[in-house]
């Protein structure tokens, strides 16, 4: 057997002898896989059928529709000269025109818009977006809007006088019937206060005039139609015809690829989370109470004047630790994502799909995660020496910046060893949507492996520091 083996092979027999330790060990899985089940069981949060877009992802699709048909090609304008919001204008607030086939959620739409921070924009499909005017709505900047239907082609087109007219984009809406609905929308979705742990449901007001239509009109009158979901909305939508071609409209919503936890418990990733930071405890003691075993024992001076040399005594277990921990993580998590998807489906909550990939991802992120705690617990006790200030450090180090992290800032989950939770992440992002990435919501200041690599700096780090301590004082 070579030489490096024989210290690992020794200290994974000094771990099967203590019972404690395997049992420990054993209940970590445990723990992690009941807690996980319980946070999903207590998820009850039905939601009914989430609109799917033309391209088959999720969507927000709620909003405030003023319409009427168009048969066949034909251009509506509109002049926006007020946006607000209640009780704040948030940065995706819409307010603009709109064609799309039917009223019917997750249907096919192409529009021009104001919106509350982004300027202009050209829309398509909940996916595609193409800027224009940069800029705020108001009575001094008023802004015309235009969309052009030929065929299945739709043009959008912006102007600061309604005379000039600029091109912004074009978007092909395939099988589009000959009678459309077109007309003006508004909607607002949740916006984010610095350092809020939950979003608060929004309103928007428009202010339209100078309304036209051009081509085949076979019914005349406006008509409103509250397009309603499962989104979370501040008001009852509402609209008022002022005169023939003006019109005042309060909408609440978003038109946006469905990216984050906007439904309660529809998010998975949630429950492994809880079932993770218990795991992590358990983990922490477990670990804690093995590194410094032969310091209580007052048996680490033997255990080095027989075995390798300091450096690699170390190194030694803080590998039989973290293999363990990774494998105890890999099957935990493996029996959790099973469970609680199967939970939280006869819930009926709505599920992201979950990619082979980025289940692989979480599977294996989680149990490195587990692995390279228990690996700088290993480094600590090292250094510390005592098994209750080691559990106290890991606590501080690895659990309470993630806690901390969540109510006052994002900068936590980036520096400290908490980022390493980024690697659970799987919800879709979208640039069109700013108002639930936050930790809370199941998103993480970093990407996932970026994440993970940062708690291996920590680690490392540690590791380092324990070798030259082992080094250079008294065993």
């Amino acid at each position: 057997m070579k030489p490096v083996l024989v210290p690992l092979r020794a200290e994974f027999a000094k771990f099967r002898r203590v019972r404690s330790w395997v049992i420990a060990l054993c209940a970590a899985v445990t723990v992690f896989v009941l807690l996980s089940f319980l946070s999903a069981f207590e998820s009850r949060a039905p939601v009914g059928a989430v609109p799917v877009g033309p391209g088959g992802e999720a969507v927000s699709d709620t909003y405030m529709f003023v319409h009427q048909a168009l048969a066949g090609d034909g251009t509506l304008t509109a002049r926006v000269t007020a946006l607000s919001g209640t009780p704040e204008l948030a940065p995706w607030a819409k307010a603009g025109i709109i064609l799309e086939p039917d009223t019917n959620q997750g249907t096919a739409y192409a529009a021009v818009m104001v919106t509350g921070d982004h300027g202009i924009r050209m829309q398509d499909n909940y996916t595609h977006d193409r800027p224009g005017l940069p800029g705020r709505v108001g009575l001094s900047s008023p802004r015309w809007l235009r969309l052009s239907r030929a065929g299945d082609i739709i043009t959008g087109y912006d102007s600061t006088d309604g005379t000039h007219w600029t091109e912004i984009a074009s978007a092909r809406l395939a099988g589009l019937p000959r009678t459309v609905r077109t007309g003006l929308f508004v909607t607002a979705p949740e916006y984010f206060v610095a350092g809020a742990v939950a979003g608060t449901p929004s309103a928007a007001t428009a202010s339209f005039d100078w309304v036209s239509v051009h081509g085949g009109l076979p019914s005349r009158p406006w008509t409103g139609t509250a397009i309603a979901g499962s989104y979370p909305v501040a008001s009852a939508p509402t609209w008022k015809q002022v005169s023939a071609s003006a019109f005042t409209m309060t909408g609440s919503g978003d038109i946006a690829p469905l990216v984050g936890d906007i439904i309660s418990a529809q998010w998975a990733g949630a429950s492994i989370v809880n079932g993770t930071i218990a795991a992590l405890l358990v983990v922490i003691v477990l670990t804690a109470l093995f590194a410094t075993s032969q310091y209580r024992r007052g048996s680490v001076r033997t255990a080095l004047a027989a075995g390798p040399h300091r450096g690699q005594f170390l190194a030694t277990r803080a590998v039989v630790a973290g293999s363990l921990a990774s494998a105890a993580g890999f099957t935990a998590t493996a029996l959790a994502e099973v469970i609680t998807r199967h939970v939280l489906a006869a819930n009926g909550s709505y599920l992201f799909p979950q990619s082979g990939p980025g289940l692989a991802r979480v599977i294996i992120g989680t149990g490195l995660l587990l692995g390279l705690a228990a690996a700088l617990v290993v480094a600590l006790g090292a250094m510390l020496r005592r098994s209750a200030v080691t559990v106290a450090a890991g606590i501080v180090l690895l659990v309470l910046p993630g806690i901390l992290g969540a109510q006052t800032g994002n900068w936590l989950m980036r520096f400290t060893p908490t980022a390493a939770f980024a690697i659970q992440a799987t919800l879709p992002r979208s640039s069109l949507v700013t108002s639930a990435y936050t930790p809370p919501n199941g998103y993480f200041p970093v990407s996932p492996w970026a994440g993970l690599a940062v708690l291996a700096a920590y680690t490392a780090a540690a590791l380092t520091a324990a070798t030259w301590l082992l080094r250079h004082r008294d065993a």
